[in-house]
């Protein structure tokens, strides 16, 4: 197979955010071998000589001294050229000499990027082609499909099959495989150490048996979606797959205790384990992955209705679990206090606590949080209804570094701790959706704008995501000054206040609403993201628009007229109640 000449070749990619050129013309196969291409200096010219000349022994020839770059091992050459930013550099560096050819193609061709159809074809193209210089198929580490998943199916993957080095697999969203595709690429590669089938519907135990089988060194595996899977392949894969460090069973709601507790038991390294929806699960496997995985860093058991107090109260009182960063127990309704309490106690370190819709925990459970003192970045209390001001107080004090704080539906929050909530000097986002009580003072606080005055005191300019949805006595002034004083604001939800959404200059810049909401709902949504968020905030400081929105003056409380009570009205209206989302992410959003 010929290939053209890389200086020339339209397909590389300069970007630097990519890492490997795209098509197989990137390889230099017709440029003449560097060893090739200088003559032998002591080679004699064709003609006669005179015998004086044939007994002159020639000069002997000094070697060219070696630069200290060319005795580094191909591993460090390898790293250095790595740096470079652009794939046309490297393939630059690859016509320096056979040494460094071979450490730049390793580069160019260990992720392939397929951006587009056509590149995928000439990768195929390259590594079906016998006569090529270098064996392709074994240079690519990482084989990444899911920007074409609407395009691929098994006989896509077919010209794989003899990649047997890859280390790194991601089909995500490749809904047409089946398992016959996945298992001839899998078969017989043993260097398998990460695979990623998220969404593949017709997975079925027979693949993940495959992976069992033939990917002893595998660490980790995402099968979210995947809904097939069922414990009989499960269990094959904790007895095989002994190295197991990050598992993804999300929705696979076949998943009982039988496969869990064999993971518990025979994969000893195991740091993150994602169980969301697995409804099967009890306190028995919970149990099981606390004795069994002491440097645990991330346990999400989102939607596991059926784990009670028992699950974490079991555990022996002297265990603790210092790796233990993220602890995701959304929904999971039956936890009360107790278990919290233990909690904090066992995992001193926690970074992230998702306890949205756990609606038994009370103030107590938040006392127990404060523990955390510094080490607690984000915590979600989303419908906890019976978490009041108090217990928030404390937080603050105890909790100096949170990040982020979600506390949708928590009906009986105030302005009061929302006052002491936006002192945090590191808050980034904040989640006050369906938070009725609170107004224009808590908009204020979160500005830096103490009652009655105008300037901002820099508490909270740092604020990028600001959730308040359904806060329905708040008005346009006080969102105005929150856009004025947070200039790194990227997200206002304001789905429900009337102040927004009956406004169509307003409704301009807000983001579509999603597909699967009603005609009522999409009546009421108003979220800014990105660009209509500096869009809203320019349109807001227009000269002629500034009357409109003044600030209240001191003293004069909002909704002493009864208008809240008008916009509650118009909620229950539109069928709207505390159950109701905004299309926005306030629930649960790690990032």
């Amino acid at each position: 197979m010929e290939h053209p000449n890389p200086s020339s070749d339209p397909s590389v990619d300069d970007s630097a955010s990519s890492s490997t050129p795209s098509t197989p013309g990137q390889i230099l196969d017709d440029e003449p071998d560097f060893a090739l291409t200088h003559n032998n200096d002591s080679q004699s010219s064709f003609g006669a000589s005179s015998s004086r000349e044939q007994s002159v022994q020639p000069p002997p020839v000094r070697s060219r001294p070696k630069y200290p770059i060319e005795h580094l091992p191909p591993e460090l050459l390898i790293y250095i050229i790595s740096k470079l930013s652009s794939p046309s550099d490297i393939l630059r560096c690859l016509k320096v000499s056979k040494a460094w050819s071979n450490c730049c193609v390793e580069l160019l061709w260990h992720r392939p990027l397929f951006t587009t159809w056509e590149k995928l074809v000439n990768v195929v193209n390259s590594i079906q082609d016998t006569n090529a210089h270098w064996r392709y198929a074994d240079l690519i580490k990482r084989l990444n499909l899911s920007n074409l998943s609407d395009q691929i199916n098994d006989g896509t993957l077919q010209p794989f099959v003899n990649c047997r080095r890859i280390e790194r697999l991601t089909l995500t969203s490749c809904s047409s495989l089946t398992d016959s595709g996945i298992i001839g690429l899998v078969r017989g590669n043993r260097q398998l150490l990460a695979l990623d089938i998220t969404g593949l519907h017709s997975i079925t135990d027979l693949t993940v048996a495959a992976v069992a089988n033939n990917c002893p060194r595998l660490q980790g595996l995402n099968i979210t979606n995947c809904r097939k899977v069922t414990d009989a392949s499960l269990v094959t894969l904790a007895e095989n797959c002994k190295y197991l460090k990050r598992l993804k069973l999300n929705k696979c709601t076949m998943v009982t205790d039988e496969s869990i507790e064999a993971f518990a038991q025979r994969c000893p390294s195991m740091l993150e384990i994602d169980l969301q929806d697995c409804r099967f699960i009890t306190d028995h496997s919970v149990t099981s992955l606390m004795l069994g995985g002491r440097q645990l860093r991330e346990l999400r058991l989102a939607s596991c209705s059926n784990i009670t107090d028992d699950a974490f109260l079991q555990l022996p009182s002297h265990l603790r679990y210092d790796s233990l960063r993220i602890l995701d127990l959304t929904a999971c309704h039956l936890l009360t206090d107790l278990a919290v309490e233990r909690i904090i106690e066992g995992a001193p370190r926690l970074r992230i606590l998702v306890l949205a819709k756990c609606v038994e925990i009370t103030d107590r459970s938040v006392m127990a949080i404060t523990k955390l003192g510094k080490n607690l970045h984000d915590i979600h209390l989303g419908r906890c209804q019976q978490i009041s001001d108090d217990a928030l107080k404390e937080l603050v004090k105890a909790c100096n570094r949170i990040r982020y704080i979600d506390l949708a539906g928590c009906h009986r929050v105030t302005d009061a701790a929302v006052e002491k909530l936006a002192q945090l000097p590191k808050l980034r986002r904040i989640g006050l959706v369906k938070c009725q009580a609170i107004t224009d003072d808590s908009i204020n606080a979160l500005a830096g704008i103490r009652r009655g005055e105008r300037s901002r005191n820099n508490v909270a300019t740092n604020l990028e995501r600001v959730h308040l949805s359904y806060c329905v006595r708040i008005t346009l002034g006080g969102i105005k000054a929150l856009l004025n004083h947070c200039p790194k604001l990227t997200h206002l939800s304001l789905t429900g206040i009337q102040a927004f959404f009956l406004r169509d200059d307003l409704i301009q810049f807000c983001r579509e609403a999603p597909a699967e909401f009603n005609e009522e709902q999409r009546t009421v949504f108003c979220v800014f993201s990105g660009d209509g968020v500096s869009k809203l905030r320019k349109y807001l400081n227009e000269d002629h628009f500034d009357s409109e929105i003044t600030m209240y003056e001191e003293g004069e409380m909002l909704g002493d007229d009864g208008d809240a009570d008008g916009i509650l009205g118009l909620m229950q209206s539109t069928g709207l109640d505390a159950e109701d989302g905004d299309g926005d992410d306030f629930d649960v959003d790690m990032q």
